[in-house]
């Protein structure tokens, strides 16, 4: 049996369920009946203007953001889905802070789920640094059905793996 990197953590019998999936070529068929569409959320401006607005709903206290961007530099296969990065720096006798979040561009064209998934994960570092009980927790007040979804994405990404683009 192959051995799935984004998969790693998950039982033997997930594991056997998509190898299983994968050996009758029905990942494909899986994915795009759960997944059917693509967002339309293409440029740096609309992917601002998305996330701000699912900050706002959900996060209304926490830092400012100074930046939403895709990243053709982040590859996901061997690096991240995004990233935050939080600057502070010393301008006279002030303290500025800079919050910016980079999206992979790979993820331009994947389900608006996906995409949701996404955001919200980053988001959550807005407060949330570690992986731990509170991120994920927080992570699911944004989106509901954040394990899933992950769960879902990290079979998208096998996809991409494997086969390639799914859309």
């Amino acid at each position: 049996m192959k051995k799935f990197k984004y998969l790693v953590g998950y039982s033997p019998t997930v594991t056997e369920q998509v190898q299983n999936l994968i050996d009758k070529d029905k990942l494909t068929a899986f994915l795009l009946k759960k997944y059917p569409c693509t967002h339309d959320i293409r440029t740096d401006k609309a992917l601002y203007s998305y996330t701000i607005e699912l900050k706002n709903q959900f996060l209304r206290q926490s830092h400012p953001l100074s930046k939403v961007v895709y990243d053709d530099k982040i590859d996901v296969l061997y690096q991240a889905f995004g990233l935050h990065t939080f600057v502070s720096r010393i301008q006279g006798s002030h303290l500025k802070a800079k919050n910016e979040i980079r999206i992979s561009s790979v993820f331009k064209s994947v389900s608006p789920e996906f995409l949701k998934m996404i955001v919200v994960h980053e988001l959550a570092h807005l407060r949330e640094k570690q992986h731990d009980k509170a991120f994920y927790r927080l992570c699911e007040h944004m989106e509901s059905e954040y394990h899933q979804l992950e769960f879902d994405f990290r079979l998208y990404l096998t996809h991409l793996d494997l086969v390639g683009q799914l859309y």
